[in-house]
């Protein structure tokens, strides 16, 4: 290591700023990217201008972003773009500030504004990349990126509902569907909204509690309507049928009551 780290300060001092490149470019072939970045950055006064700035422009971003150190990678990525808008490059360097955006994607517990914009960022890029060969990977990133958001939402939907916040979570879980139409998982979303109503239903007071049955029976049969061969429909049909019953049960104790008065 001292004699790595010797040999390295030795390339550093070279006033032979041809020799200190190549040795540059020897270290990002070997993915000794940490020195490559070193020697690109120190480079940069002295080729900005020629016809290697580009170059060592581009390997110097690649250095920030093979150390998976992704956000100054994507600000680089983007000032590459911003240099050279005409590069053979740029279009492959247009997906990589993009991938960079994916690459920052955190984990499903914490806000996933990186993975909103990798979405944008790679629509934006099949956009402006009609023919690319990279629209298939953009359009895979797209929908691993939607699938995400739609599992954070989810959670967040089921965590309401076990909280025993009904309403919120029929909400929630209603939005879910609206915000994911094409998700597999839509007739499960459904089942979850209607339960949830009728469970609000069941905890209202009694003045409440026909109005919000009869809420239970409109999301049920819109469940029929989006879902008439579903296998969850049974289920569904058990909370219809409970809410018809315990409308009339509560209009009988109504009558029952005013009778006796």
């Amino acid at each position: 290591m001292f004699t790595s780290c010797n040999k390295f300060a030795k390339i550093q001092k070279s006033k032979d700023y041809e020799y200190k490149l190549s040795k540059a470019d020897e270290y990002f072939s070997a993915k000794k990217y940490r020195y490559a970045q070193q020697l690109f950055e120190e480079l940069f006064p002295y080729f900005k201008g020629t016809k290697k700035f580009e170059e060592i422009y581009y390997k110097y971003a690649y250095c920030f972003y093979n150390q998976n150190l992704y956000r100054d990678a994507e600000n680089l990525f983007k000032g590459y773009l911003d240099v050279f808008p005409n590069s053979e490059k740029s279009e492959e360097v247009d997906y990589m500030r993009a991938y960079c955006f994916y690459k920052q994607s955190p984990k499903l517990e914490l806000e996933q504004t990186n993975t909103v914009k990798a979405m944008g960022m790679m629509q934006t890029f099949i956009n402006t990349h009609p023919g690319s060969p990279k629209i298939k990977e953009a359009t895979e990133i797209i929908d691993k990126s939607r699938a995400k958001l739609e599992m954070k939402e989810f959670r967040g939907a089921q965590l309401y509902y076990n909280l025993s916040e009904f309403r919120a979570a029929a909400i929630a879980f209603s939005n879910l569907m609206n915000n994911y139409p094409e998700s597999t998982s839509g007739e499960s979303y459904k089942l979850m909204v209607v339960k949830s109503y009728f469970k609000f239903a069941k905890m209202s007071i009694l003045d409440k509690q026909e109005e919000r049955f009869e809420k239970v029976m409109n999301e049920y049969q819109d469940f029929v309507d989006r879902y008439p061969n579903s296998e969850l429909l049974k289920e569904a049909e058990s909370y219809y049928i409970q809410s018809q019953n315990q409308i009339k049960e509560n209009q009988n104790e109504q009558v029952t009551s005013s009778t006796k008065r």
